[in-house]
């Protein structure tokens, strides 16, 4: 068991995009070299910030409404391959991560990563950040055969580090992230400085506690305490 100081957990686990790194304007530029391919006028940030966290089929429709979802679909292996391109070109960690982050290491508590994004760009996310030998473990949403909001993904990382999932907070900026942690057994936190719709309400996905900016998981009272 981690020897973390009391209020931090064992494990803290983080979704990636809108939760650890501003990756919108990574996908900004993804989206705009499609747009500009075809013909098409760009799409500003702030109507395509919003669907990050929904993956590359949200996006894809939120830049081609026009489209069918079949020709969306079809659209999906090229935007991953433009967005492996544009990859930490232009995004950046959300202020007060790395500082957040450095209190979990000094308290003894391990991190890792639970995404949804496919595991190989997820991996290059981490190497480009320099998280090589501090993310202690990196599931992928094709690391298993489900994906958030199903609790496997998370399930295996508790499995991968060793650890009971009720000694695991779960931190994402999604509902799904929400619900996964919930039927993984682990406490959750839900953070609002991330990627939503407008008409989501993180106070209604029930997380164990809320965090408006990163600053305030430096305290170690802030977190929700597990079950381990």
């Amino acid at each position: 068991m981690s020897d973390a100081r009391a209020g931090f957990p064992a494990v803290a686990l983080f979704d990636l995009d809108g939760t650890l790194l501003d990756s919108a304007p990574d996908m900004l530029a993804t989206a705009n070299r499609m747009l500009a391919a075809r013909g098409r006028a760009p799409i500003a940030l702030a109507a395509l910030r919003q669907h990050v966290s929904k993956g590359a089929r949200a996006m894809i429709a939120a830049s081609f409404p026009d489209l069918d979802a079949g020709e969306r679909e079809a659209m999906v292996p090229e935007f991953l391959a433009v967005y492996r391109e544009e990859l930490g070109r232009h995004s950046v960690l959300f202020e007060g991560i790395d500082a957040m982050l450095q209190a979990l290491e000094s308290s003894g508590s391990r991190w890792g990563i639970v995404t949804n994004k496919p595991e190989y760009l997820a991996r290059d996310v981490v190497a480009g950040l320099g998280w090589q030998q501090r993310c202690a473990v990196l599931v992928g949403g094709d690391t298993c055969p489900e994906k958030k909001p199903h609790p496997m993904p998370l399930l295996e990382a508790a499995r991968q580090l060793g650890v009971a999932p009720e000694q695991c907070v779960y931190v994402g900026d999604d509902e799904r992230d929400v619900a996964a942690a919930r039927a993984a057994g682990m406490p959750s936190v839900a953070v609002t400085w991330g990627y939503r719709l407008d008409h989501e309400d993180p106070w209604s996905w029930r997380a164990d506690v809320l965090a408006e900016q990163p600053a305030e998981l430096l305290q170690p009272q802030a977190w929700p305490r597990g079950r381990g």
